[in-house]
């Protein structure tokens, strides 16, 4: 074993770039600049997307437009978020959430994504799973199954 090479166990204790394993930066093998517009979002700004659309798909499409309590109807909620997702990010590339956050749903070409991608994204991200497991570009299962990224705008 030569000397640039790191011990097994750093690779599976701490990761690959505590071994010192250059990975790069998150977009950089799909061919997407470090920083600004057009790289990869970053959690924060994901996050804070979704937290905006969860907010307001829960107070004011189900409260204040349907009247209804989200602790008595728990999948209002979701069903709210699914259909305003799939039909924002179907028409215009983001939500609420993500026009306030600074990021857009693209696909791989960078344009706008399809319709029937968008309807795959929108039912793995219901499921939360899938949006839970994630690759070194920052991408989801949900948007590696519907050939997606989240970018900065």
């Amino acid at each position: 074993m030569s000397g640039k090479e790191p011990r097994w166990t750093q690779t599976w204790l701490g990761g690959l770039r505590s071994a010192g394993v250059d990975l790069g930066y998150p977009g950089e093998r799909l061919g997407l600049p470090e920083e600004g517009s057009g790289s990869i979002a970053g959690w924060g700004r994901r996050i804070a997307a979704l937290v905006i659309d969860w907010m307001i798909c829960t107070w004011v499409v189900v409260q204040l437009l349907f009247g209804m309590n989200p602790a008595e109807s728990p999948w209002a909620p979701a069903l709210a978020f699914a259909v305003q997702y799939l039909l924002l990010v179907g028409l215009m590339g983001q939500t609420f959430g993500h026009r306030l956050a600074g990021i857009r749903v693209a696909a791989m070409d960078g344009g706008d994504p399809r319709l029937l991608p968008v309807l795959v994204r929108t039912v793995l991200l219901a499921l939360a799973l899938p949006a839970l497991i994630w690759d070194r570009d920052h991408r989801g299962v949900h948007d590696r199954v519907s050939n997606t990224m989240v970018v900065r705008m």
